[in-house]
Parts: structure tokens; sequence; C-alpha cells
């Protein structure tokens, strides 16, 4: 992390207050059969911070190594979502805009085109290009001007680039946010076999993208070769992505790179779209503010806050989550707060204090836990999960997180078990980081709040230790 900004994320978050009377009376203790699976892992018990509260029925809440700072990886999202569902409301929406300032006369957009960003974290083609048919019904053709963006919403921080694993600096998942998103910035590229000659494409078709096509035709229908592509970007920032590789006969295949800054990705995909919808832009792409004279053309509102958290913790997806912690931010900024990731530190920290909640050990950078500085500890993540049980949004909270065996991050984990369908938990995973946290049922039907991570330089395979918490807390004493 820049080292500018390390004190005043420490110090933002720290809530000097009491910890609640129920952890007086609990238990601090591993199940067995935990303690097995973390010497089968050949991990040390304190790799593990477990923290369980019961919240409907008997039982002790259970804190072992509950209390030491930890990455939690993903489950951060919980804490930026839950926050979301109470700062900004279950039916919060993202507007994105068109504007002009100039006349429309027989078709002809006398002017500049304008693009303003509210920070959609869900702006995807389909809606994109239902804005712009609105331009053309409207008997829009050609537009005389510049296409100008106007990404100004967010006061971006200046975070640390962060790459968890040294590997694809392309991925998707590495996507920053940004109050003029479009599409999560992927590139789709297609390769298909089809009659023995392979045709590559990419989605959308953005002029600045040229396919250089070396992938060879096989005649066998077996689909288990693979496409790789290989991006170069020459003087003029023409990027050429060479694919190479073999495909079967009637076979497809598919991958999603980022290789664009999201002004390049954001003009070049309005101009291919309008293309598509047989327009012209003739002027440049360029970024300024929205001219306070200019004329709405267009408007398209996100889903609310309550859908999009579905993508975020069903998903576990970092851009999304680093949208909506900017958009915690840019409601609330005020002056004294500098950028929004500092203005949602704030609101966070003003929110929990007023919950009576105390976080010591949390540390927000970006609010996706796709960092190696966030951080907090087992029994202050599971005591924000028992005070979202008691939200007035819970419901919409509790329904975001992943089924167990049944689908998101845990549509494969537990899925032959007594735990399926039982429990909604958030999955975790860095490199030095497996954890999962949210609210699973014991085998008397009472809910509990479960947080399970494990901190090791080399945790790899140890999903298991985290599986067979949740299976002994299922079983529990009848009543």
């Amino acid at each position: 992390m820049i080292k500018s900004l390390r004190p005043l994320l420490f110090a933002g978050l720290i809530l000097p207050l009491a910890l609640p009377a129920a952890a007086a009376t609990s238990t601090s203790s591993l199940p067995p059969k935990v303690q097995q699976a973390l010497k089968a892992a050949k991990l040390p018990n304190e790799a593990l911070s477990l923290a369980t509260i019961p919240l409907d029925g008997p039982g002790a809440p259970n804190y072992f190594n509950a209390d030491v700072s930890v990455n939690p990886a993903s489950t951060m999202k919980l804490i930026t979502t839950y926050a979301a569902l109470e700062l900004l409301g279950p039916t919060y929406q993202w507007k994105t805009e068109f504007y002009t300032d100039g006349p429309l006369q027989n078709g002809v957009l006398h002017g500049n085109l304008y693009l303003k960003g509210g920070g959609d974290p869900k702006l995807n083609m389909e809606k994109l290009w239902l804005m712009m048919r609105d331009l053309r019904t409207n008997g829009v053709t050609q537009i005389t001007g510049d296409l100008v963006l106007d990404r100004s919403y967010f006061h971006q921080p200046v975070l640390p680039v962060f790459n968890d694993d040294g590997g694809d600096e392309n991925a998707p998942f590495l996507v920053r946010p940004d109050a003029l998103m479009i599409n999560l910035k992927a590139l789709r590229f297609i390769a298909r076999n089809d009659s023995g000659t392979v045709q590559v494409s990419a989605e959308p078709p953005i002029a600045s993208i040229h396919i250089d096509n070396k992938v060879k035709a096989l005649s066998s229908d077996k689909c288990d070769s693979e496409v790789t592509y290989n991006p170069t970007t020459d003087a003029n920032g023409v990027i050429t992505v060479t694919a190479t590789g073999n495909l079967g006969a009637g076979c497809s295949s598919q991958t999603y790179l980022s290789l664009l800054d999201h002004p390049a990705y954001s003009a070049g995909t309005v101009r291919a779209i309008w293309k598509e919808l047989g327009g012209t832009i003739q002027g440049q792409d360029r970024e300024a503010a929205v001219p306070k004279n200019a004329r709405l053309l267009s408007r398209a509102l996100s889903p609310d806050l309550a859908e999009i958290i579905r993508d975020i913790n069903k998903y576990s997806n970092n851009t999304m989550a680093q949208q909506v912690f900017l958009s915690i931010g840019a409601q609330y900024r005020t002056d004294a707060d500098g950028d929004d990731a500092k203005a949602a530190q704030r609101v966070i920290r003003q929110w929990l204090a007023k919950k009576g909640l105390t976080a010591p050990h949390l540390v927000m950078e970006n609010g996706s836990g796709l960092s190696r500085d966030e951080r907090v500890s087992a029994r202050e993540m599971s005591q924000l999960l028992q005070a979202a049980w008691h939200s007035p949004y819970a419901a919409e909270f509790m329904s975001s997180l992943p089924l167990v065996g049944m689908d998101g991050t845990m549509r494969k984990r537990l899925k032959n078990s007594p735990m399926t369908g039982e429990a909604h938990i958030k999955t975790g995973t860095l490199n030095t980081v497996r954890a999962i946290a949210g609210f699973s049922r014991d085998d008397n039907g009472h809910t509990w709040a479960v947080v399970a991570i494990l901190n090791d330089s080399k945790p790899w395979g140890t999903a298991s230790v985290l599986d067979q918490a949740l299976l002994e807390l299922y079983r529990q004493p009848k009543y």
C-alpha cells in the first residue's frame, strides 16, 4: 500500500467501543474434527480464526483465535454490501445519461454527444445498446461533434496495484472501478470452428482491437483443446491480439480479457454500437464534464442495489464491490475526505459506531477484499453478521449470499452433504487466505452467524477445513 495512505486507513476505522456482554459467556474451542482437518492440511490451529454466534436458538457463542487481525479476502464484501443496504437503501439505483449541447436538425445532431457515468456497477452492453437505440428512435443519425466522456462522478482514490499471484494482468477480476464502467471493461474473444475454418472475433468489436488469427482447425470433434490470446500494443496504441491453438470441428471457445483503459473501452464500445445502428460520429473522443446548459437525450437506470449485491456476493465480483464502496463515498462525500474511498471509510466507521459495534481490527482499502491490507477479526465479522440478522434488510442481504451446494461460489462445496441448501455462505480466496462467512442452520433448524478464516503462507487445498467447520456447527445437540 502507498505509505501516505496506510496511517489513514488504519486510524480511520478504529472504533473504541466495548465488547458485547455475550463475549464473557462464550466458549473458545475448536471442534475435534476441525482440529483433525487442520492437522491433515499441515496447518497449526492458530492459522484458523473461528467465530460462531447463535441467532435464534440455544447455544453459546464460540470464539477461537477470533481477536487477531486477519486478511478476510472476499468475505470483506459482506461489510461493504451490508453497509450499502443500510446507507444507500435496497432500492438505490445508479444512472447513466446521454446529453448534447447542440440542436438536432433532419437527423443530424449539430454538437457534441456527452456520455455521463454515474458509477453503475452493472452497465452492460444490452443497456447501452438500448440507450443508443433510443437516440436512433428519436431521429439521431449523424453527430457532427465529439464523443465526450464525463467520468467525474467518482473522486477516485490512488490505491496500490493488486495482482495476487503475479498472473495475467489482463484478467477481468483485476479491473478497477470507474464512474463510467461499461460491461466491466471486458472483451470477449470467441473462436469457432465452422466447417473446417476457424473464425475469431471480439465482442464488442472495438476498432482499436485487431485480431491475428493463427488458430488451426482440427478434424477431430473433441472440444478439449485451448485457444490462447497474446496482446501486443504498437506505438499508435493499436492492440493486436494473436490467437493461437487448435480447435476441433464444430467446437467453440471463449475468453474474457481486459485490454483497454476505461475511456478507450467506453468510447470504442459507443462507436461500435452506434456504427451497428447505422450512425456516425464525426468528431474525436475526449473527456470533459457535461455543460450545465446541455440537453438530456437518454437516461438508463441500473437494477436496484438489492439485485446488484446478489451479483457481488454470489459470484464474488471484485470490481462491482469496489463500485459500491466508492458509491457510498460519493453519496456522503465532504470536502475534507479527499476521495471517495476515504469518504466510504469514514461513513462506514460512523455507521458501525451507531450500531455499537467494535472494530479495532477493521481496515478497508477498496471494500472488495482484493487487497493485501484489508483486515478484520473473526469476532468483528460475526458481530456484524449478527447485526445484519436484525436489520430490516436481512432478507435481501442473506439472499445475496451463495447457497451451499447449490449456487455461486459454493455450488460445488458440500454438495452431497446434509449442509446442501442449509447455509448462505460468502467465500474468500487469496493466495494466502481461505475464508467463509455467513449464515448457517443447524440440524435443529436454528440459524447461526459463522466466520472461519485461514491465513497461512500455503493454504492450498484447505477448503475442507472450512467445510468441516460448517459440518460441525450443523451437528448440534438435540433440544
